[in-house]
């Protein structure tokens, strides 16, 4: 009965009260019985009837009827359970990622790009009820995802994301990038809108004051957490690459602007992380994914099947079996 459950398990304590109709018949046997009283049993040598070794069964079958009723009584059940997810409040999300030639940096293992990756994956993992989207940029930025539902879509373009200075200038537009992710964000509807910011530089290049475009999300109702990601003091950079593309790495100081990504989260009602290594990077997307919760309703359907019936009948037929012997093969006259 692995699936079975009881409404009212508590009658389980009326099997307590069975021992008294055994006692019972045995206090009454001698009654029920017709005694003789003689000087020898020399000419009742004769076994009793197979009837008469049987006629406890009589108790036997009453017995079972009542462990029935009580185990009718008991209510016994199987439940399936469905349930109903629905997003009440749902986030609209636009991780924007800087691309540039420094994501390469060495201080976190393998790459500042590569331990990125990882943690935006496992993010997306962790917001099954909302929409994400992925804009990239260096000097110039575009959308690599839009914002969808589709997490495996998501997770599929952060893993595709690589420095590729064919494609976007070098450099370091924090502007267009945040501008970008607002353009991805400013006609949603939903109950709350978060762009992710991410860089390891200084604003160097794109059109779009970074102070600007910060005030153009506010106008939005966006909310902006910055990250600076970078060791304090100095880490291997790229600076040249070789004939065959490899590059050539050399100490270079650490330099973020972390007044101006302070000043776009304040802006923006969100906040400024600093990453300085691997597990602070995944700790402050923790973090965010804390601090951005989704309201979730859950209804559960319960389906009951009944199972009593089935010991009912079977205590009524044993009781109707009793009664019949009784009246029938053991019938006896007072």
């Amino acid at each position: 009965m692995g699936d079975v459950t009881f409404l009212h398990p508590q009658m389980f304590w009326l099997f307590l009260l069975l021992p008294a109709p055994i006692g019972w018949y045995i206090w009454k046997r001698k009654q029920q019985t017709a005694t003789l009283t003689i000087s020898t049993l020399n000419g009742f040598k004769a076994a009793p009837s197979l009837l008469a070794k049987l006629k406890p069964a009589l108790l036997v079958l009453r017995l079972l009827a009542l462990s029935a009723i009580i185990v009718a009584l008991a209510r016994p059940r199987s439940v399936d359970v469905s349930s109903k997810i629905r997003t009440t409040r749902g986030i609209d999300i636009v991780m924007a990622m800087d691309v540039s030639g420094s994501m390469l940096a060495k201080d976190l293992k393998p790459n500042r790009l590569e331990a990125l990756k990882d943690v935006a994956a496992t993010f997306v993992d962790n917001r099954p009820n909302d929409r994400i989207g992925l804009v990239v940029y260096a000097g110039e930025s575009y959308t690599k995802t839009p914002v969808t539902s589709d997490k495996e879509l998501v997770k599929q373009a952060i893993q595709s994301v690589k420095y590729d200075d064919t494609v976007l200038q070098d450099g370091t537009g924090i502007g267009v990038g945040l501008a970008t992710a607002i353009n991805r964000l400013k006609e949603s509807k939903a109950k709350s809108k978060v762009i992710i910011l991410l860089t390891d530089g200084v604003n160097n290049a794109g059109f779009i004051d970074p102070r600007m475009a910060a005030e153009i999300a506010k106008e939005y109702d966006i909310k902006v957490y910055t990250i600076g990601i970078g060791t304090n003091g100095n880490a291997m950079f790229p600076y040249a690459k070789t004939d065959d593309g490899r590059f050539l790495y050399q100490m270079m100081k650490v330099e973020i602007d972390e007044s101006l990504m302070k000043e776009i989260a304040k802006t923006t009602d969100g906040q400024y992380f600093r990453a300085t290594s691997n597990s602070k990077l995944k700790a402050i997307y923790d973090e965010i994914n804390k601090l951005e919760t989704t309201e979730i309703n859950e209804e559960k359907f319960y389906n009951y099947d009944e199972k009593y019936r089935p010991w009912v009948l079977a205590a009524l037929g044993l009781l109707l079996a009793e009664v019949l012997l009784r009246k029938t093969v053991y019938r006896s006259f007072i």
